[in-house]
C-alpha cells in the first residue's frame, strides 16, 4: 500500500481525470467538464516537474491539508484571490459553528457521575474529538481523541469519528471490539498518513469504568491518596486495519475522578520554548479533586495559562474530567 501523501495525491488526481473522461463519453462534456479536465492536466504536469504543491505567487509550499481535501490547489492561504479568501472564510466560519454543534452539552450528569470539557481549537477549527453518550441504565461512554494534522482535514476526520462511534455505540459491541471495528474503518476510509489517539471509556452507575487507550496520552485516575496512570492499551486508531485493543478497569469511589486531556495541553510551550509535560499536569492534580469538575479543568487551565505567558497554543486544546459525585448523607 502507497504511504507517500504525493502518491496518494496523484492517484487521487488520475482517479479525477478518469471520471471526466467517462463523463464526457456519456455525454456530458460542457465547458465545466472541459475546465476540469485541463486543470487535472496541469496539476498532474506539476508533478513532473516538480512544481506541484507550491505557491505559484511566493513559490513555498501550499499547506498541505488543503492539497490533501482539494489537490488542484495552485495558491497558498497568503496569495488566494479576495473572493477565494472569502469564500474560504465562509466555509471555514460555517465548518466551526456545525464543529461546536456536535460537542455535548458543557455540563454533563448522569447515573451518578458529573463531567466537564474545555475545548479550544487552535485554528478555527479542531482536529480533536471530545463527545459523552450516554448507554442506557445510567452508563454512558466517554471518548476524547486527537486526529493526525491540522485545519480542515483533521476537523473532516474528527466529524467521521464521531459518526462512527454514535453509530456502533447504541449497537452494544464491547469496548474493545467497538474502538476495533472503528479502527478498522478509519483505517480502510481514510489516507494512509491519517491516524488518530483516542481514549474511550464506559463508566457505569457501580462506579466501575472500563476505558480504552488507544496510543493516547495516559488518562489520570485522581483520588485523594494520589494519581494512578490508565496506560495505553494499543496502537493509534488506523494505525493498522486488523489492529486489536485491550482495555484497563477501574473502579472510582465517590469523590473520585478521571482527567483526559489531548497532547495540546501537556506540549504548550512557554516564551523559552520549554513544554508543558505531563507531570506537570500529574502534580497539579495531586491531593485530589477538591472542587469538581469544573474547578478541577479551571485549575488547569488557569495553571497553563500562567505557564504560557500570553504564548498562544500551537495545538488543539482539550480537557475533560469525569467524576463520581459524592452522595449527601
Amino acid at each position: 500500500m502507497a504511504t507517500n501523501p504525493d502518491s496518494l495525491i496523484r492517484e487521487q488526481l488520475l482517479d479525477r481525470r478518469q471520471r471526466l473522461e467517462q463523463a464526457a463519453t456519456a455525454g456530458l462534456a460542457g465547458p465545466q467538464v472541459a475546465r476540469l479536465i485541463r486543470e487535472v492536466d496541469a496539476a498532474l504536469g506539476r508533478m513532473e516537474t516538480g512544481a506541484y504543491g507550491l505557491c505559484e505567487v511566493c513559490h513555498e509550499p501550499i499547506e498541505r491539508d488543503r492539497l490533501i481535501s482539494d489537490p488542484l490547489a495552485r495558491f497558498c492561504l497568503d496569495h488566494l484571490t479576495p473572493g477565494e479568501q472569502r469564500a474560504l472564510e465562509s466555509d471555514l466560519d460555517m465548518a466551526a459553528t456545525i464543529q461546536k454543534g456536535l460537542l455535548p452539552k458543557p455540563l454533563f450528569r448522569l447515573g451518578g457521575w458529573e463531567a466537564a470539557y474545555h475545548y479550544e481549537p487552535a485554528r478555527i477549527v479542531s482536529g480533536d474529538y471530545c463527545d459523552l453518550i450516554p448507554a442506557g441504565g445510567g452508563d454512558f461512554y466517554f471518548i476524547l481523541g486527537d486526529v493526525s494534522g491540522k485545519g480542515v482535514s483533521a476537523s473532516m476526520l474528527m466529524v467521521h469519528l464521531q459518526a462512527m462511534f454514535r453509530t456502533l455505540i447504541p449497537l452494544g459491541p464491547p469496548l474493545s471490539e467497538l474502538v476495533g471495528r472503528v479502527s478498522r474503518v478509519f483505517c480502510e476510509s481514510t489516507l494512509p498518513t491519517h491516524y488518530a489517539t483516542l481514549v474511550c471509556g464506559r463508566a457505569g452507575r457501580s462506579g466501575e469504568v472500563e476505558v480504552c487507550n488507544a496510543g493516547h496520552p495516559s488518562p489520570l485516575l485522581i483520588a485523594a491518596g494520589g494519581v494512578t496512570l490508565i496506560e495505553s492499551t494499543g496502537l493509534p486508531l488506523g494505525a493498522f486495519c486488523d489492529e486489536q485493543f485491550a482495555t484497563n478497569r477501574v473502579r472510582l469511589d465517590p469523590g473520585q475522578a478521571i482527567l483526559l486531556y489531548s497532547d495540546g495541553v501537556s506540549e504548550a510551550r512557554d516564551a523559552s520554548g520549554r513544554m508543558y509535560g505531563s507531570d506537570r499536569i500529574r502534580d497539579l492534580v495531586l491531593g485530589g479533586p477538591r472542587r469538581g469538575v469544573g474547578g478541577l479543568i479551571e485549575g488547569c487551565l488557569r495553571d497553563l495559562a500562567e505557564f504560557r505567558q500570553g504564548v498562544p497554543i500551537g495545538d488543539d486544546l482539550t480537557i475533560l474530567a469525569i467524576r463520581r459525585e459524592v452522595v449527601a448523607a
